[in-house]
């Protein structure tokens, strides 16, 4: 009756999910394009690579020379049915820093767009699961009012971002990213 009772669970939860990317394959990774500082002069560098393993590496240096502070990385979210989502779910092995989780509801490159921060833990994977209603919209470090609150339904790009002065090497590591019920 044990068993019967914890697959009826795992078929409820995966009923209730919906990945966005896994980094198996290129096909499910997503498009990500890289956006530093360097857009307004700084000298901060990142990389995005796809690992043998079926994860992702976001990497780099932030420099807070030259005004610089930030490096992202971005990439358009596909069309699906994305309503009623409550919020994302990150697995992510992290370095101690603070990461940025971003949505935008336009494909435009520049503009505002819905943040929440993760703390991870060094070198521990952890999940993190983020409801969409503490995602606040903020332009270059500025919180906006008179913004509509984030619904999954509107959602076109998704981005991660390390800032706040936290200058030097970083790495974060994802397995997977979803959307959850």
């Amino acid at each position: 009756m044990k068993t019967i009772l914890i697959a009826i669970m795992g078929l409820f939860l995966i009923k209730g999910e919906k990945t966005l990317f896994d980094f198996g394959t290129p096909e499910n990774s997503g498009d990500w394009k890289i956006v530093n500082d360097g857009v307004m002069g700084g000298l901060s560098k990142s990389d995005w690579v796809l690992n043998p393993d079926g994860t992702a590496t976001f990497k780099g240096i932030v420099s807070l020379e030259n005004n610089g502070g930030f490096a992202s990385v971005r990439t358009f979210v596909a069309p699906l049915d994305r309503d009623h989502f409550k919020g994302v779910m990150v697995r992510v092995k992290g370095d101690g820093n603070w990461y940025n989780i971003r949505f935008r509801t336009d494909r435009n490159f520049d503009g505002y767009a819905y943040q929440a921060k993760i703390k991870t833990d060094k070198g521990n994977w952890k999940e993190h699961a983020i409801p969409f209603e503490d995602f606040k919209p903020t332009f270059r470090g500025n919180t906006l009012k008179n913004k509509p609150a984030l619904e999954s339904k509107n959602i076109s790009q998704i981005g991660i971002l390390i800032s706040d002065k936290q200058a030097g090497n970083f790495k974060l590591i994802l397995d997977w990213i979803k959307y959850y019920k």
